[in-house]
């Protein structure tokens, strides 16, 4: 599995052994999706967006690929209920 070219100049090069995914705190996933901390927590608890909690209470972190096939697969399931027509005008409203 090749590295990320940004790890590229922080890190040397992997001679051998295994690339670790990197891990993204609950704070950077909210970030990313440009969502309110609790729609995160809410993903997290009923699976729907895996993680995996490390070390004591509140240390969790998701995977980017995790993260990565959350964001793919919302916007397949959005097209399809678009294209199923089950997508009102109104559903799509401007944010504040």
């Amino acid at each position: 599995m090749p590295t990320r070219i940004e790890d590229k100049d922080n890190f040397p090069a992997p001679t051998k052994g295994p690339v670790f995914p990197r891990m993204l705190t609950l704070e950077q996933v909210q970030e990313v999706l440009n969502v309110k901390g609790s729609l995160v927590y809410s993903l997290v608890r009923s699976g729907e967006l895996p993680a995996g909690q490390f070390g004591g209470r509140g240390v969790w972190r998701v995977r980017e690929s995790d993260l990565m096939a959350y964001i793919e697969a919302a916007f397949a399931k959005t097209a399809e209920r678009i294209a199923a027509g089950q997508v009102q005008e109104d559903d799509v409203a401007a944010e504040d």
